[in-house]
């Protein structure tokens, strides 16, 4: 409504103005705010706000209005807020939030993307949490979504692999565990090359195999490709994450790298250098690209290039995400500079996400990592500080299942309290809290609004004595749920996964001023009514942001 009127005196559009809005610092001042130069109008801002002022018209919704310096403050009426607000939740439950703003839009979002035969390290972690997130701030604004897996799973290494199982290959231990097993053998493999140099010959010679089709090479490649996808699967199911598809730099056809290739060619973009084909982009400051080796094998990049074109052919996306590590720039500029200087028209639809690094993040014994191990941990670890609480303890229907869901929680919502491009610290003990910005605070705060209905003996019912909410914790709390639709917006055009945390933390304090004096037992029965729908809603928002966050809301 605000975003109307501005719109109406200014000529601006109401969707642009919309995303200008915000809680003003003061609360005393209004309900919303904006601040008038961001308009971009070439007037003096504090003469524009004063005239605009003037011109509004109070009406049902919006009470008052008023102006200090630049600012324009909106004041809107909070019983008619609070009947709106809840009537609309209580109809939209677990879609209340979400928009269709994107309708008729596709977008691929590249994430995770382990290697198969080395550990799912932190930076895999960071980008599988980060992907997912996009994936749904993608959804919930009406997007049609692809999640990719691209695994690594093609390259010399692979041959190393063939020829080291060859040695070293246990079936039993293969079937039981492929991560770890193949992991062992490509360090075992690898620390042999130092000794003898033919193994590395011969690795070479496999792989050269793999890429001529040879069937016996491919059939032992493709038996690790697939029972290594079946452990990452039971692996994502713990992180509450789903691809549509797994991919890989393998799955990508040699027409399409050939074709990349030759366009290249044909646009006299590559050059010869001692029989390799290269990208010379130095004049653009991003280095030189090598395409293809000098016997002939391709490399990463011209997969990558291989891969885009045949994900536009097959998705026709109007946006295309690669959700992977800061160490990773020069490559993404140097694949998009390449598609660009080959003409590909949707070359701007592409952007890459990128992330800092994770300091710390090895088991306790200082070993390799596994994520499975870091799993395991953070869930051993909660356990153990749910343990010391008997008497809640002793009601937890599933303490395994629980203590991995907080677990997971408290590495997700480390991973996610600062903007990506920051590396951290990971902290072992400070994440396992549950007090202060952590994951099981957000879980406890969850859980305590689901006490709350389970307690009440109250049936939830949309026809209540609005009137009833006018303390301060409610109008806050009110005011806090209602700002859950501008924020899955807003986090469309950030990406940043802490914008929706900070969001829900804010929430959860809120939540814990207002249930410490909101009692809804013990109160006459339409103000326990009222409360226990205000309550309620409030527990539909904050799980609704956590599932966006990719976090499993638990009840208990």
């Amino acid at each position: 409504i605000v975003a109307s009127m501005i719109a109406e005196y200014t000529g601006k559009s109401a969707d642009e103005i919309f995303g200008l809005l915000e809680l003003p610092r003061n609360p005393e001042l209004g309900d919303i705010t904006i601040a008038v130069p961001r308009l971009r109008i070439k007037e003096n801002p504090v003469q524009l706000a004063q005239q605009l002022v003037k011109k509004f018209v109070p009406n049902e919704y919006i009470i008052d209005s008023s102006q200090v310096d630049h600012y324009l403050n909106f004041r809107y009426s909070h019983p008619l807020l609070t009947k709106s607000l809840l009537t609309h939740i209580y109809e939209k439950k677990e879609i209340y939030g979400t928009n269709k703003s994107g309708e008729g839009k596709t977008c691929v979002i590249d994430y995770s993307s382990p290697n198969i035969a080395k550990p799912f390290h932190a930076g895999h972690l960071r980008s599988t949490i980060i992907g997912n997130f996009v994936k749904n701030v993608h959804a919930a604004n009406g997007w049609k979504t692809i999640g990719l897996n691209y695994l690594g799973d093609w390259g010399k290494q692979y041959g190393l692999l063939a020829v080291g199982f060859e040695k070293y290959g246990s079936e039993e231990e293969l079937l039981k565990n492929p991560i770890k097993h193949l992991y062992d053998i490509y360090v075992k493999t690898n620390a042999e090359i130092e000794k003898d140099a033919t193994i590395d010959d011969q690795a070479r010679a496999y792989f050269k195999k793999m890429e001529d089709g040879d069937e016996e090479a491919l059939a032992l490649w493709n038996k690790f490709r697939n029972l290594s996808i079946e452990k990452y699967k039971e692996t994502y199911a713990r992180l509450n994450i789903d691809f549509d598809v797994y991919s890989g730099e393998s799955q990508i056809s040699n027409d399409k790298m050939m074709r990349g290739l030759d366009i290249l060619k044909e646009k006299n973009i590559v050059k010869e250098s001692e029989g390799a084909l290269i990208v010379d982009l130095k004049k653009y400051k991003l280095d030189v690209a090598l395409v293809q080796k000098n016997d002939g094998t391709t490399l990463y990049i011209t997969r990558d290039i291989g891969a885009a074109m045949e994900r536009y052919e097959k998705y026709k996306f109007d946006a295309m995400y690669y959700v992977v590590a800061s160490q990773q720039d020069l490559h993404f500029k140097q694949l998009f500079k390449i598609l660009e200087l080959m003409e590909i028209e949707w070359v701007d639809r592409c952007k890459h996400i990128n992330f800092g690094m994770v300091k710390g993040m090895s088991t306790r014994k200082g070993t390799a990592v596994f994520l499975d191990e870091i799993l395991d941990q953070t869930k051993e670890s909660m356990h153990e500080v749910m343990r010391q609480n008997e008497k809640k303890y002793s009601q937890i229907g599933n303490p395994e299942y629980v203590s991995d869901v907080i677990g997971i929680s408290a590495v997700m919502v480390q991973d996610m309290s600062a903007k990506r491009i920051r590396n951290y610290e990971f902290d072992w003990n400070r994440m396992f809290s549950f007090e202060g910005d952590t994951g099981p605070y957000l879980q406890y705060a969850h859980a305590r609004l689901c006490s709350i209905e389970r307690n009440s003996g109250l049936v939830v019912k949309p026809s209540i004595n609005f009137d009833l909410l006018n303390e301060k914790p409610a109008i806050e709390l009110i005011s806090m749920i209602a700002q859950y639709p501008d924020v899955v917006k807003s986090a469309l055009y950030t990406l940043e996964p802490c914008t929706v945390l900070t969001y829900a933390m804010k929430l959860s304090h809120v939540v814990s001023v207002a249930v410490e004096s909101l009692w809804v037992m013990g109160v006459e029965s339409q103000l326990a009514e009222a409360r226990l729908l205000m309550f309620w809603a409030t527990r539909i928002t904050l799980g609704n942001a956590l599932k966006l966050l990719g976090l499993k809301p638990l009840e208990r």
